[in-house]
């Protein structure tokens, strides 16, 4: 009697666990808002990868050990789209910096169980925000455990470089170099507000111009 081979039934990685990224518009935009961010500030290091809702799978060959943090930061790995974070893939490397962002529908012991799978599968820095009261908490790997930080105004973040300062509506997050973290919108009302600047600057400088045409001046000698 012949034998037929074995055929190995390969381990699927799903992309995605089913669950939607947000339960709320104010947990999507600081979702969002985080990531934009720090994909911005990392954006000409080719060696940062930044992601935000991505499946990450810390062990091969175990599918059912997985998280989706809502943003995270690798250093060390190349800038491009993924499916899912696989860190075997990766040089096994795991995810430097967590942020989650609550949801109304987050439970205790939810947030519980993802302190342990970070703590247990070597993330160094994990933040913690809540948009409803602005509220956010941290943990830094120190002797190979994750331990809170005391007091979250005026931390820097090792790793990012990111301050964190206490504001009127909780915490705020700040670039290196002191500007604060904006959404999309913010971001775009600032450049319209630097278009208007630029336009009054303008007409400025064409009615000085006209009126020292008037006078018989040269503007071009003048400037």
């Amino acid at each position: 009697m012949t034998r037929q081979p074995v055929v190995a039934t390969p381990i699927v990685y799903p992309d995605s666990d089913g669950m939607p990224m947000a339960d709320n518009t104010k947990q999507f935009r600081a979702i969002v808002t985080i990531q934009g961010n720090l994909d911005a500030l990392f954006r000409e290091r080719a060696d940062v990868f930044v992601a935000g809702d991505l499946l990450w799978y810390p062990v091969e060959g175990w599918p059912d050990i997985r998280r989706a943090p809502d943003v995270m930061v690798v250093f060390g790995r190349p800038k491009g789209d993924r499916g899912s974070y696989r860190q075997w893939e990766e040089g096994n490397t795991a995810p430097h910096v967590v942020f989650e962002v609550l949801s109304p529908s987050n439970t205790l012991t939810e947030m519980a169980a993802k302190l342990e799978f970070y703590d247990m599968y070597g993330v160094e820095e994990y933040y913690l925000y809540d948009p409803d009261t602005g509220d956010m908490s941290g943990w830094q790997r120190i002797d190979g455990r994750l331990r809170v930080i005391p007091e979250l105004d005026g931390w820097v973040s090792p790793r990012l470089g990111v301050k964190f300062g206490r504001a009127v509506d909780g915490i705020q997050m700040y670039w290196p170099d002191g500007r604060p973290f904006l959404s999309f919108v913010e971001l775009q009302a600032l450049a319209e507000q630097e278009r208007q600047r630029a336009e009054q600057e303008r007409q400025r400088a064409e009615r000085l111009a006209a009126r020292l045409r008037e006078l018989g001046v040269d503007p071009e000698q003048e400037a």
